[in-house]
């Protein structure tokens, strides 16, 4: 809802108290005078209207155990400015609101209650943790991660006062089994629900009226969704991320728990069901249905943006040997065909801001459906496709690989191209000649104005850095030595592309280079335990573009960092400001900037598994850890909510 010369003070102030973000479209000068400076409630002249120009954010400090309370919550100590043409402005001091804390009975719109974050079998029946005898429980996760805030045309649900808008929000995993032991990372299927909000109109306030669990069956489960994205037509893009190896599938007891939690049999889970790309469409009542695509390469799947023309896909690869795929479909706002492109480095790879950005060219791994590959992946077995040896065969058909983190040796099988660029899509693409340098390649996202692309590598090591036994010499990726703490790429996109083999690629937004945008630091332990410069980035994960703030949101997943952080980052300015504090030993997830929703802006955000301590918490372990059990169910619950402004401190001010 946009502010207009007719509205009075009183108006005007009762839209903007307590709003979660401010409408950024047009203001009106006369409308801010007058809540500026007094006056009645008669409407206001008309004059002629401000339009917005820019967004900033103030940087908070690094909670410290000075303030221990705050390291064991969210804590956003963050002031969003928002500047007129007129020098008006609006200031607004953030704050943190969960619609819930997984764990949580939400009402499911039926009457009842629902456990936020639960897990369930391929026949939707709960999936019960026995690990403590007397007091068995549901699953439910302390990991929630990729978030999309949505509306849907004709959208109706029983308890909305207001507009109904919809979050859907998936689940990574849980940690550990409420014995506190038993280790459950991978073991359970991912649960994805769809939360109905209540958006006051008044105020652009959301509140949870509804709670649906996704049904997944029809896709045989969900594998680790991480990052996820919303795309162009208003569909949730999931994610499967470290893809359960073929090879190994029948004697890996993550698999086989996986397997037996979700079929009830160590046997039934096929791997080559995983590692796809899945796709939530919310249906008008709040619940919803599901796909997975699978021409999209079987990688390790973050985080992956959907470019403007409603057909070009960039892709996280969260992996060590991870490269950049691009997904060109056939058809707008249709994913279940087209093209897999995996990129070539060329000279000049740098972590530098200030060098010369690298070079990039794409290799064509194939064409195909989504159904040609699923039947593929139900009738075909790993040796059909290729013979993987982690020894060396003394066999000189066998080729010598850096894939998924380990030496192997591999053979592809006669007329198996295409189920190995699409199912062994990293061993294949090794095979090729791309460049699988990369380490931990997390979120993306798109700059359309500029026609940049934003890539986070969480960590820069390993198959990175020369001289590693995983370093492929020659491939373009290659630096002097680890930055642990990680950095966020910018990609230049462009059009009139050619592929490797001549053949032109039908798309405006290939990234034609790579260059680093931000980088982290690795320091010598400080006195609170960090590893990585805590002014700067650390180890970047989840990154969401603001058209409107031209803004670059930054959520890190860092084990450098005490405490991670949210940052803004404004790509005009050059301006990188911290906004808010994760729990310590949590993680920043379920980033979503969405620039405009009924006329409010929103900042979505999760975090996951506060509390779970590494070495680098050993100085505010024995502080922090009474605190974070008591805030978040004996840390087995974790926050999906939002960023909001604080009631008593909005306040609207002359620049």
């Amino acid at each position: 809802m946009t502010p207009t010369p007719e509205l009075s003070r009183r108006r005007l102030l009762r839209m903007l108290g307590a709003a979660p973000m401010l409408p950024l479209g047009s203001v009106a000068a006369a409308s801010l005078l007058t809540a500026c400076g007094g006056g009645n409630d008669d409407p206001a002249p008309a004059a002629p209207v401000a339009t917005l120009g820019s967004v900033t954010f103030s940087s908070m400090a690094a909670p410290n155990l000075a303030n221990a309370a705050a390291m064991a919550t969210n804590t956003v100590g963050s002031t969003m400015s928002v500047n007129f043409s007129d020098s008006s402005k609006l200031d607004f001091k953030l704050a943190y609101q969960p619609f819930f804390i997984t764990g949580d009975m939400v009402p499911n719109g039926s009457g009842g209650t629902t456990l936020a974050g639960g897990y369930y079998d391929i026949r939707n029946q709960p999936i019960v943790d026995t690990t403590v005898p007397g007091k068995e429980r549901h699953f439910f996760s302390d990991a929630p991660d990729g978030t999309s805030l949505l509306t849907v045309p004709n959208a109706s649900v029983a308890g909305v006062k207001g507009k109904p808008v919809f979050a859907v929000v998936q689940f990574e995993y849980t940690t550990f089994a409420q014995d506190g032991k038993t280790g459950m990372y991978g073991r359970l299927p991912s649960p994805i629900g769809v939360l109905t909000l209540d958006q006051d109109q008044a105020t652009g306030k959301l509140t949870l009226v509804k709670y649906h669990n996704v049904d997944t069956s029809s896709v045989e489960g969900l594998w680790i969704t991480c990052g996820a994205s919303l795309s162009p037509w208003g569909t949730h893009l999931s994610s499967e991320e470290y893809e359960p190896n073929a090879f190994t599938a029948a004697s890996d007891a993550q698999f086989k728990a996986f397997s037996k939690n979700l079929y009830g049999s160590e046997t039934t889970a096929n791997p080559y069901h995983y590692g796809h790309l899945p796709e939530v469409t919310v249906n008008p009542d709040g619940t919803a249905s599901i796909k997975k695509h699978y021409c999209l390469g079987r990688i390790s799947h973050e985080l992956v943006q959907v470019m403007p023309d409603q057909r070009t896909v960039l892709m996280g690869d969260d992996a060590t040997n991870s490269g950049y795929f691009v997904f060109v479909a056939d058809r707008e706002k249709d994913l279940s065909s087209g093209t897999l492109y995996v990129a070539k480095v060329g000279a000049g790879f740098s972590l530098d801001p200030a060098a010369t950005a690298a070079p990039l060219t794409w290799i064509k791994l194939g064409s195909a459906t989504s159904a040609e590959i699923r039947a593929l992946a139900v009738s075909i077995k790993p040796l059909d496709i290729m013979d993987v040896r982690t020894t060396d065969p003394q066999d000189p058909t066998f080729t010598k690989v850096a894939a998924n983190g380990a030496i192997e040796w591999i053979k592809l099988k006669p007329g198996m191209e295409k189920a190995a660029a699409f199912l062994e899509t990293h061993r294949y693409a090794v095979l090729v000649g791309a460049s699988m340098g990369f380490t931990k390649m997390e979120g993306t996202t798109v700059n359309a104005k500029d026609k940049i692309a934003y890539s986070a590598l969480q960590n820069c090591q390993s198959s990175m850095v020369a001289g590693n036994a995983l370093n492929v010499a020659g491939n373009g990726v290659s630096i002097p030595k680890a930055l642990n703490a990680g950095a966020v790429m910018a990609l230049k996109l462009a059009g009139g592309q050619k592929d490797l083999a001549g053949a032109a690629i039908n798309s405006e937004w290939m990234p034609v280079d790579l260059k680093a945008l931000l980088t982290g630091e690795d320091i010598t332990a400080d006195a609170l335990g960090n590893t990585a410069n805590p002014d700067r980035i650390g180890n970047p994960d989840n990154l969401k573009f603001s058209e409107k703030m031209r803004t670059l949101f930054i959520g890190e997943d860092s084990g450098q960092h005490v405490n991670n952080f949210l940052w803004a980052y404004n790509v005009d300015t050059k301006v990188l400001a911290r906004v808010m504090s994760i729990p310590a030993g949590g993680e920043s997830t379920g980033l979503h900037a969405v620039d405009e929703l009924n006329g409010w802006t929103y900042i979505m955000s999760n975090f996951q598994h506060a509390g779970d301590w590494g070495g680098i918490h050993n100085v505010v372990k024995g502080t922090l850890d009474p605190l974070v059990r008591a805030n978040y169910k004996d840390k087995f619950g974790a926050a999906v909510g939002y960023l909001t402004a604080e009631l008593s401190q909005t306040k609207l001010a002359k620049a």
